[in-house]
């Protein structure tokens, strides 16, 4: 489990294909990193493999990379980074899984005073999850979704801060971007699947909960 908030920026040193997946090797500025530890690469929770000073590797398999863009990572790509979250640290973000859902597309960006607003195109089935206001994960930092300005299109308004020390303020558009939606509205779209698609199902709940009505009122 991670916060969105990054702690690190990494850099691709060395890309292979391996019986693990494809794997890389990234430089960054840790101490401590242990084998076997989740660490997120732009919001992809992956493990490492192998460290060593200053660096680690990671290996994506078949799966992973069909569903994000790591595929496309090159020695020189510069990735965010964040080690997984300890019981006792503070929750700055929100939580974040480090499970990406899909492969956004920046499809525009602007400055609006002293913030920069980006325009976010999301992968199909992901716009019901946004919520203005709420949580969303872009390439694994944590942002709050400021408007949903056109459908399947997400809005976040991105601070200095932010701009300087992740890998966004290198996004142009036209740039894809892992997203990862916020998993309470994940839960609760699942959980109201049944009662909002099929009708009869919700019918039925319907009248179950008019039987036990029934049964708990006073008999005369």
């Amino acid at each position: 489990m991670f916060t969105g908030l990054v702690t690190a920026i990494g850099t691709i040193t060395r890309v292979r294909d391996t019986e693990a997946g494809r794997e890389f090797r990234v430089a960054a500025a840790y101490d401590g990193v242990t084998e076997g530890e989740s660490i997120a690469l732009n919001g992809a929770c992956l493990t490492v493999r192998e460290r060593g000073e200053e660096w680690f590797t990671v290996a994506a398999v078949t799966t992973t990379l069909e569903r994000t863009a790591i595929g496309t990572w090159r020695e020189g790509t510069t990735v965010n980074l964040e080690r997984a979250l300890a019981f006792g640290e503070r929750l700055g973000g929100h939580l974040v899984q480090g499970h990406v859902d899909g492969v956004a597309t920046l499809a525009a960006e602007r400055m609006h005073g002293d913030a920069w607003l980006l325009d976010v195109r999301l992968p199909e089935g992901l716009w019901p999850l946004m919520v203005p206001h709420g949580s969303v994960t872009l390439d694994g930092v944590s942002l709050t979704v400021n408007a949903l300005p056109a459908p399947d299109v997400l809005q976040v308004s991105i601070i200095e801060y932010t701009r300087r020390h992740t890998t966004l303020g290198e996004r142009r558009p036209g740039d894809p971007l892992h997203v990862e939606a916020d998993i309470i509205g994940k839960f609760v779209q699942r959980l109201a699947a049944p009662y909002r698609d099929a009708p009869a199902a919700r019918d039925a709940a319907r009248d179950a909960a008019r039987v036990a009505a029934g049964a708990a009122a006073p008999q005369d």
